[in-house]
């Protein structure tokens, strides 16, 4: 069983996720003449060339095999698997439809329904800076909401999947790289069917007279295997809670781009709730930055 605390490593596998998908809507913007279900059949497919070449270099293949033939873990791959792809879909469509703000209002939602997760389920205890970090950021979340002036659907399906996505993932009995390979495996087989049916009906866009859309669609596999494989390593090495604060980077990074370079409204409700929860972030990582070295010093020289 995977220790239950932060580490140094995991924190920088976490960053470097985050980061990436922050970016993700310019890479996906490139795509918004393809359904967001062609786009999300070609992440899978051209995924498992990337996790299958990583599990052969790391020795591991033989667990993929086991998974496959156990039907606990396999079962649970299906259910890791089909959360992220009811999230890939929906953020895609949110991207491609310029609702990029919405997509980031989910994502600042999510780290707090994940914090929820891990206190409910798993008995994470918080100290009170950290919950003062939570409250602010619960505040400016219910400004944005509120600001929105409907049921934030797009948001709330983006939190519910990704944070169970987590929740599951944490608990997969295989590493991560390999938890990765099951899933897109498991989702391999229909996905290869609805190309094969766009193939056939002539609305594939993969392969055809423009090799722009073949080339996206092939970098598709890139970015989708890269930050969840980075993703699914910090987990292992990451408190649920601290997972859920540092999701905190891509919807920030994701607000900005659709506000400069998507030109998508920015109201004065973002204008409070922004500062808020970059406080939030600031008080939060403080805690935990301090934990980390707490940490080393009580390790044993070896």
């Amino acid at each position: 069983m995977t220790e239950n605390r932060d580490t140094p490593q995991g924190l920088a596998y976490a960053l470097a996720a985050y980061g990436i998908w922050g970016f993700l809507p310019l890479y996906m913007k490139l795509l918004d003449h393809i359904s967001p279900a062609e786009v999300v059949a070609h992440r899978i497919i051209w995924s498992v060339p990337i996790a299958g070449a990583l599990l052969i270099l790391l020795g591991r293949t033989g667990d993929i095999r086991t998974a496959l033939r156990t039907p606990k873990m396999l079962a649970m791959g299906c259910i890791t698997a089909s959360l992220i792809t009811v999230n890939w879909g929906l953020f895609i469509w949110a991207i491609i439809s310029n609702h990029a703000l919405d997509a980031a209002l989910g994502y600042y939602i999510n780290p707090l329904f994940s914090v929820f997760l891990a206190a409910v389920l798993l008995g994470e205890r918080l100290n009170p800076l950290q919950w003062a970090a939570i409250a602010l950021a619960a505040i400016a979340v219910l400004i944005l909401t509120i600001d929105n002036g409907t049921v934030p659907w797009v948001a709330l399906t983006l939190t519910f999947t990704w944070g169970f996505y987590a929740f599951f993932k944490k608990s997969l009995p295989i590493g991560p790289n390999q938890g990765f390979l099951l899933e897109v495996l498991v989702l391999t087989p229909p996905a290869l069917c609805f190309i094969v049916w766009l193939a056939a009906t002539g609305e594939n866009h993969f392969a055809n007279s423009n090799a722009i859309n073949t080339w996206l669609l092939l970098g598709t596999g890139v970015i989708t295997a890269v930050p969840l494989l980075l993703y699914a390593n910090g987990a292992k090495l990451l408190k649920l809670s601290t997972m859920g604060i540092l999701q905190y980077i891509a919807p920030t990074t994701i607000m900005l781009i659709g506000v400069f370079v998507f030109e998508e409204p920015f109201g004065r409700a973002q204008m409070i709730a922004f500062p808020m929860i970059w406080l939030a972030l600031i008080l939060y990582t403080t805690v935990m930055f301090r934990q980390l070295r707490a940490n080393r010093r009580t390790q044993p020289l070896v």
